[in-house]
């Protein structure tokens, strides 16, 4: 099924990240024919600062392959929580299309063309950590905790449970990192992610939410609203339960790093090897040098070194221990 691509576009780290995510695209995956958006944030009263790209370098080469960039306004978020770019920009997606919705800080590295997508069932990454809730000590416990939402959102929760796991283990409730998002279109998906978090919101706030009130909603907010907004959509995890094979995102045909001193201590060979032979051309680097992290990490000698200390088949369980040996290094930035 031909399907678009949504990747938010901002002034600093986001445009440069786009412009990797595209060059790898086009590179990794020549025989997609979707349309890849770069959703651009507009100026508004919800920036003290002009959030649009800057680089007109980065707006040609974003050009030169393919990618469309596209305005958006903030209307429920902006500077307060940019993690609900992504959230609000789904809305002025076509709304016939279906799209697949990815983190900036991703790139590329199988044809995405070969991969069963069922659309019709969203699904997102579960290359996640246990970062949410953080049950009390003495209650409530975390089935609570996710019954209440659920109950307040009218869905089934029985039916979102992964029964392998036992009653309050977090991987037995719908969680994601929002990653990656499948959905059946942007406005259908922007539609139930936005209600679920105004109703998280609400619900930790003013509603008074008695299973809310020790956690913390910033900065999980939506990804506390996406498993509601899933299984609100008649999705899943992804695999049997989900809309596509489980291990083609954030495994063979994408990789999530966050932040390229970590893809570079982490990433399996296959999603370095795909980056370097995308980013070779002299046009491609010329623009990429414009970032100094992309600079140092991609074509001087920081990424081999931050390689050189991590066996990836041993990492630590914790990505703070990786980041902790890569700063005593001096092979952090950001």
């Amino acid at each position: 099924m031909s399907f678009d691509i949504l990747i938010v576009g901002q002034a600093g780290r986001l445009e440069y990240e786009a412009a990797l995510l595209a060059v790898t695209l086009r590179h990794a995956s020549p025989g997609w024919d979707g349309t890849l958006w770069v959703a651009e944030p507009q100026p508004g009263p919800a920036w003290p600062e002009d959030p649009r790209m800057t680089s007109p370098e980065v707006r040609a080469l974003l050009t030169d392959l393919g990618a469309r960039t596209i305005p958006f306004e903030n209307v429920e978020f902006g500077a307060r929580y940019p993690n609900g770019n992504k959230i609000e920009a789904l809305a002025v997606l076509p709304p016939d299309r279906p799209v697949l919705v990815l983190d900036s800080d991703t790139v590329i590295t199988g044809e995405l063309s070969e991969i069963a997508i069922d659309f019709g069932r969203p699904a997102a990454s579960m290359r996640r950590e246990d970062t949410w809730p953080v049950p009390p000590l003495y209650g409530p416990t975390r089935h609570d905790i996710w019954g209440a939402l659920y109950a307040q959102s009218g869905l089934d929760f029985s039916s979102s449970q992964d029964e392998d796991w036992p009653v309050n283990h977090w991987r037995r409730y719908l969680y994601f990192n929002a990653g990656w998002v499948t959905a059946p279109s942007g406005p259908a998906l922007h539609a139930a992610w936005l209600d679920a978090a105004r109703m998280v919101q609400w619900a930790a706030g003013e509603g008074g939410l008695t299973e809310l009130a020790a956690q913390t909603i910033d900065p999980w907010l939506d990804q506390i609203a996406l498993p509601l907004a899933i299984h609100g959509l008649g999705g899943g995890r992804p695999g049997a339960g989900g809309g596509l094979p489980d291990g083609a995102l954030d495994g063979t045909h994408s990789h999530h790093y966050r932040y390229l001193p970590l893809m570079f201590a982490t990433a399996p060979d296959h999603v370095i090897d795909t980056v370097r032979a995308a980013t070779a051309p002299n046009a491609v680097k010329k623009v990429l040098k414009g970032y100094e992290p992309f600079k140092q990490f991609l074509f001087q000698k920081k990424g081999d070194k931050a390689r050189a200390l991590f066996d990836r088949a041993a990492l630590p369980r914790k990505q703070e221990a990786i980041r902790r040996r890569l700063k005593r290094r001096n092979l952090w930035i950001r």
